[in-house]
């Protein structure tokens, strides 16, 4: 399937994540889908995680997410740093929470 054919819409603060300072992609428009299917899904699959650990052990919205990020941002959840932070921004859109300051943080390989 060509790009122009595609109905996934990637969204802008997704496209960014891939795009030079004049806003051009750095990346093939199809492995940027790919990537952005990957964290959407990821993000999505986070909402129950993140609830659980709001109600049970963690006392604060932000340290939920402050914690998620930090997992992801290890060298074995598979993202890049900018990825990590598109995530839980995600995840608190999802879950409706406020987004909190996040720094992509370089994973150790």
């Amino acid at each position: 399937m060509s790009d122009s054919e595609n109905q996934i819409f990637v969204p802008p603060s997704f496209i960014a994540l891939y795009s030079d300072a004049r806003g051009r992609l750095r990346e093939r428009p199809a492995w940027v889908r790919e990537r952005y299917e990957l964290c959407e899904d990821l993000a999505g699959h986070l909402v129950g995680q993140a609830q659980t650990l709001y109600q049970l052990q963690v006392p604060s919205e932000f340290e939920v997410l402050r914690r998620i990020h930090a997992g992801l941002s290890s060298a074995d959840a598979g993202l890049l740093a900018e990825e990590s932070v598109w995530v839980v921004c995600r995840l608190a859109e999802l879950l409706e929470w406020p987004c909190p300051e996040l720094k992509p943080i370089a994973s150790s390989e």
